[in-house]
């Protein structure tokens, strides 16, 4: 591999921003200085824009195997690149289920030579899979998920002591989605009764309410501290659900939480707008949600900033019915741009929204030698523009599904570059030669 040497770069890395130059070789960034002199490097000018370790993104369905009429690792790994997304952790509810250890290395071998982005993949907890779930190497996977809430096929794990073995018994980070399944069918047969399916969309955020949230968040959240689990709760969508963590540092938390783009980015209000397209669960919330949202990210209860991309086709997520259009948004191609609209809005500095979309994910799950700006490290990195603007259009859309719930918005931030273990894999519209996506490796 010929040496790379970003020069004239404003490197933003733990907590600071520095101008300076980068130098990669083998893959790894072999030096960070104010100016390195490389003769034989390939030079590339920066140009005064900021180099942040690429994001890694700790939830995404990229849907194969056995949906990839919606998705696959191929397309959704490549538009994550433009996102400016360098690693990928992607879920368990495919067709058929990473149930199994057997399903995730056969996963694993899906994504050799196509997966554009690092990767890794969560075992899926069910209600009969605690002895497989024991088994499992803590370094195999990025952790377990578990759907304490509505999921396809046989993946809601709604038996309480089915739930007490997998938190007591984990070998590593459990993930939940959190809603009550219960009281969101509740809440299903009251609007039925009031409206037609045709007129319940403006209502999803109530259907998929807080209480419905708050009930399954709290639940989770007790049984770790019970247990002694290690927790990382997904999506948290209201206010009410930040009084369960604390801020702090993630070195000493037991149970972490996150935030995803599209939580931080829309309300119910613009549900009347774009209805459906921005159907999903858990759901949008209340603008005051979104707003104890950010402050959460401002407080350090939430620790990590994430997708949870879910692609369908656009015939799907069009249908009249309202129990007929799937919920799920794709969302990787401008997810650190959504990100960086809290700087922007004087939410988060660049540096904090770097920690939130890159330090703290790599801390959290135990990366090995990724998500920051280090000497010896592997050299994921994105080059962004803060001053360049990005009106999302249909065409430029790179999602195999093909449309996004942004369109027609601008964002004020650009991806200019993206680098893969030391490979400039996206340079401004193009991508350059093959995908070289390796699986992570972790510290456990």
């Amino acid at each position: 591999m010929t040496d790379i040497l970003i020069k004239n770069a404003l490197m933003v890395n733990e907590g600071q921003i520095r101008a300076g130059d980068l130098l990669i070789r083998a893959g790894r960034i072999a030096q960070i200085d104010d100016a390195i002199t490389a003769p034989q490097a390939q030079i590339i000018d920066a140009g005064g824009r900021y180099l942040l370790p690429g994001m890694i993104d700790d939830q995404v369905h990229f849907r194969e195997p056995g949906l990839t009429d919606k998705a696959d690792l191929f397309t959704e790994s490549q538009a994550a690149l433009a996102g400016g997304i360098t690693s990928f952790f992607d879920m368990p509810n495919t067709n058929p289920q990473t149930v199994t250890c057997d399903a995730l290395e056969q996963k694993f071998a899906l994504a050799a030579g196509r997966a554009w982005g690092n990767h890794a993949f969560y075992l899926g907890a069910t209600n009969d899979n605690v002895d497989e779930i024991r088994r499992l190497r803590p370094d195999q996977t990025c952790g377990i998920k578990i759907f304490m809430g509505a999921s396809t096929g046989n993946m809601l794990v709604d038996n309480p002591q089915t739930l007490e073995h997998i938190f007591r018994d984990a070998p590593t980070i459990l993930v939940t989605h959190c809603e009550d399944t219960p009281t969101v069918q509740a809440n299903e047969a009251v609007y039925r009764e009031r409206y037609d399916e045709e007129g319940m969309m403006p209502y999803h955020h109530l259907i998929r309410s807080e209480e419905a949230c708050w009930l399954s968040s709290s639940m989770a959240v007790d049984l770790a501290k019970r247990e002694g689990a290690r927790l990382h709760v997904l999506h948290l969508t209201t206010a009410r659900e930040m009084a369960l963590f604390t801020s702090g540092s993630l070195e000493n938390k037991q149970i972490t939480a996150e935030a995803c783009v599209h939580h931080l980015y829309f309300s119910a209000d613009d549900y009347a707008d774009r209805g459906s397209l921005i159907k999903c669960n858990p759901a949008i919330k209340t603008p005051a949600d979104r707003a104890a949202l950010r402050q959460a990210l401002v407080d350090d209860k939430l620790d990590v900033i994430a997708t949870d991309h879910a692609p369908h086709q656009l015939v799907e997520k069009q249908r009249m019915s309202y129990f007929g259009m799937p919920a799920g948004l794709p969302l990787v191609q401008h997810a650190l741009c959504m990100a960086l609209e809290l700087t922007h809005d004087g939410v988060l500095s660049l540096p904090r929204v770097v920690h939130k979309v890159s330090h703290a994910p790599a801390k959290l799950f135990g990366i090995a030698e990724r998500g920051f700006l280090r000497e010896g490290y592997w050299a994921d990195l994105t080059l962004v523009d803060m001053q360049k603007t990005d009106t999302v259009r249909r065409e430029d859309v790179l999602y195999k599904c093909g449309w996004s719930p942004l369109e027609g918005d601008t964002l004020r931030s650009t991806v200019v570059m993206t680098w893969v273990n030391g490979e400039l894999k996206y340079d401004q519209g193009r991508f350059i030669g093959a995908p070289n996506g390796q699986r992570l490796v972790f510290n456990r």
